[in-house]
C-alpha cells in the first residue's frame, strides 16, 4: 500500500474521481482519496484495507467496488452516503490518496502528475481532532475513561464495523 500525502485543488469532483478510476484501471490498482482530517494514521487505512479485503473474500462486502468497500471500513460505517463524508470535496483539500495493488509505483507517478495535485506535503497525523471525534462518535467521557490514544480509538471503530454486521 502506498499513500500520497498531498494538497489537491479539485475544480470538478466527478472529473477528478473519474481520473483516479482511470489511473487505477490502467495500472490494476485500487485508488481511494480521503480528506486528511478524517484519517488518524497509516494503520487506520491499513486496517481498513485488510478488513475490506476479508469482507470481499467472504462475500460479505456491501459495495461492488473495492475502493468504496475500503472507504466504508475506513469510515466505520456501512452506509455509503455517510462514509463519503471522508472523501474529498470541491476546492482545496489536504488529502491522503491510497494506492493498493501490483503496479503502485507507476500509479503513484501518474497521480503525482495530475494537475489537481498542488504539493506533496505531510498530511497523516495532522488530522482534526474535533472532526475525528465527531465523525467517529468518540466522546469526551470515552476518552477520559481510557488511556488509549485517539488513533487507537479510531482504529477500534474500524474494527467494530465487523462486529456490527
Amino acid at each position: 500500500m502506498e499513500l500520497l500525502e498531498t494538497r489537491v485543488d479539485v475544480d470538478d469532483l466527478d472529473s477528478f474521481l473519474a481520473r483516479l478510476d482511470e489511473i487505477g484501471s490502467r495500472h490494476g490498482v485500487t485508488i481511494q482519496a480521503f480528506d486528511a482530517r478524517y484519517v488518524a494514521d497509516r494503520r487506520h487505512l491499513e486496517r481498513a484495507v485488510a478488513l475490506a479485503d476479508r469482507a470481499v473474500d467472504r462475500g460479505e462486502n456491501v459495495a461492488r467496488d473495492r475502493a468504496v468497500e475500503i472507504l466504508l471500513y475506513a469510515a466505520g460505517r456501512r452506509q455509503i452516503d455517510r462514509a463519503l463524508e471522508m472523501g474529498l470535496s470541491p476546492g482545496e483539500n489536504r488529502a491522503v490518496i491510497l494506492i493498493e495493488g501490483e503496479d503502485e509505483d507507476d500509479a503513484l507517478a501518474d497521480l503525482d502528475a495530475l494537475e489537481a495535485v498542488v504539493d506533496r506535503e505531510p498530511t497523516l497525523g495532522e488530522y482534526d481532532e474535533e472532526v475525528l471525534c465527531s465523525f467517529f462518535g468518540i466522546t469526551d467521557a470515552e476518552r477520559a475513561a481510557t488511556d488509549a490514544t485517539l488513533e487507537e480509538l479510531v482504529r477500534e471503530r474500524v474494527a467494530l464495523l465487523e462486529v456490527a454486521k
